[in-house]
């Protein structure tokens, strides 16, 4: 059994609606990134010096050497950037990405973004690459993170971002129970829930496109309009799709030592102030947003078809395609993900296991299903959910004419075929359902033989539709 750890659904086509505050169409979340002091440095113990987001094109580590170029350019980012985007953004909520080393080391700045009443979430113990950092380590390093940014800040972080993250990051800040939100994500334009060991966490994803960070690499911005325009772009598609009622985030990413160069914060002003310039806008923190959405969109509880045992998914499903559990059984044995636990997964890997049986195994599955309006359906000895069919459009309640027209059809179709007249009859009435008797009737074998598979592919997907209603 094979199963597929990534979510490729998500909410779907149909995402859930935002219900923002005060009706708002768009929420705008500003990320304001601390790493200045925080960075790879000898200083910090560090084996080398900081290559990653700067000014310096093509940088490489410095091993065991300091880098004055390099840690001028994040000095920069504490000296006069970061003042420069508090003048900009301080009446506006804002979330901190705040690396704790690096707050140790901004007292000044830490009462800044506190009298400003900024969130402050974790931005991890340091600013280092974390993909090769064995799960103890990381571990060991977000409790201390916890612990510093708690003595520094006085509060414990809500949120959580690493950024230079592994594969154990979400899970072992999930593990301590701590975070309101986890942000190493890029998933989505809303929050969403996940499972980390049984405990629901919510994610409220971050953005590397509307991020400064674009600034500092081969294929990003080169001038301050580019960005102003790409976040107003940004802003107006987003915007838009609140106006026809399906309100989404906007989140936008800022680095004290990129966006707080003046030619930057020139960019950054007008596309705020232009976004300000709306109705129904709603700027928040990230803690703000992850608040309202675990309010008003909970984690639910269900049963997942990718991780039930082969019995339980028969018993589930094995009544999808009429008295044919082999199908159910294959489905099971298939790379199962989260992105099959909707009722068009389950249905793409049942109708998988169905397409690729041989002729005679599907001509099994057609001869399973019931004559419509039949001497099964008079015995009442139909399964449940074909009676339910059935009666949905008034087959179980003919008159003698049409019960006598039904069976001459089904006597006519079953001899020409050798298997039952098969429709979704859910997709019908009475009256196109006697009309596509009559038409397919004269198909040549091989027409209504694909036509009837095709049919009851669709059977299948009402019911599967139906079920994960309730």
């Amino acid at each position: 059994m094979t199963r597929y750890p990534r979510d490729m659904t998500g909410h779907g086509a149909n995402p859930p609606a935002a219900n923002w505050p005060n009706g708002a169409k768009i929420a705008v979340q500003i990320v304001l990134n601390y790493e200045e002091g925080g960075e790879n440095n000898v200083l910090h113990g560090d084996a080398a010096s900081e290559a990653f987001l700067s000014e310096i094109t093509g940088a490489q580590p410095w091993v065991g050497q300091r880098h004055w170029n390099m840690e001028t350019i994040y000095e920069y980012g504490a000296r006069a950037g970061f003042w420069r985007l508090h003048r900009l953004l301080g009446d506006l909520p804002l979330t901190v990405y705040g690396v704790a080393t690096a707050l140790a080391r901004a007292p000044e700045q830490v009462k800044a973004m506190q009298s400003a009443g900024w969130e402050i979430a974790s931005h991890g113990l340091k600013w280092v690459e974390h993909k090769e950092m064995p799960e103890d380590e990381e571990r060991a390093q977000i409790a201390e993170a916890i612990r510093l940014h708690s003595e520094v800040t006085g509060t414990a972080p809500r949120g959580w971002y690493t950024g230079r993250c592994s594969m154990n990051t979400n899970r072992l800040a999930a593990e301590t129970g701590q975070f309101a939100y986890l942000a190493d994500s890029y998933a989505d334009d809303l929050p969403y829930w996940e499972q980390f060991d049984g405990r629901d966490q919510l994610i409220v994803p971050y953005t590397m496109d509307c991020n400064d960070m674009r600034f500092a690499i081969q294929a990003g911005f080169t001038n301050g309009a580019q960005f102003e325009s790409y976040l107003i772009d940004s802003f107006d598609q987003l915007y838009a799709e609140g106006e026809e009622g399906a309100p989404k985030m906007l989140s936008i990413g800022l680095h004290c030592r990129l966006a707080g160069r003046p030619g930057r914060a020139a960019a950054l002003r007008r596309a705020i102030a232009y976004m300000k310039s709306h109705e129904g806008v709603w700027f928040a923190t990230r803690l703000q947003i992850a608040e309202h959405w675990a309010c008003v969109h909970p984690p639910e509880a269900f049963e997942r078809p990718s991780e039930m045992t082969r019995d339980r998914f028969v018993e589930a499903y094995g009544g999808v395609f009429e008295h044919s559990p082999w199908i159910a059984k294959g489905a099971h044995a298939l790379e199962l993900g989260r992105t099959h636990d909707t009722a068009t997964g389950v249905h793409q890997t049942l109708a998988r296991i169905f397409r690729s049986a041989s002729e005679d195994s599907r001509l099994d599955v057609l001869k399973a299903h019931p004559d419509l309006a039949g001497k099964l359906a008079s015995a009442k000895r139909l399964t449940a959910e074909s009676s339910a069919e059935q009666a949905s459009v008034g087959l179980d309640a003919l008159t003698d004419d049409e019960r006598a027209t039904f069976t001459k059809l089904n006597n006519a179709y079953t001899a020409r075929f050798g298997f039952p007249f098969i429709i979704a009859v859910r997709d019908n009435t009475k009256a196109s359902i006697m009309e596509a008797f009559k038409r397919r009737v004269e198909n040549d074998r091989d027409t209504e033989f694909s036509e009837a598979c095709a049919q009851v592919e669709r059977i299948a997907e009402l019911r599967l539709i139906e079920k994960f209603a309730t």
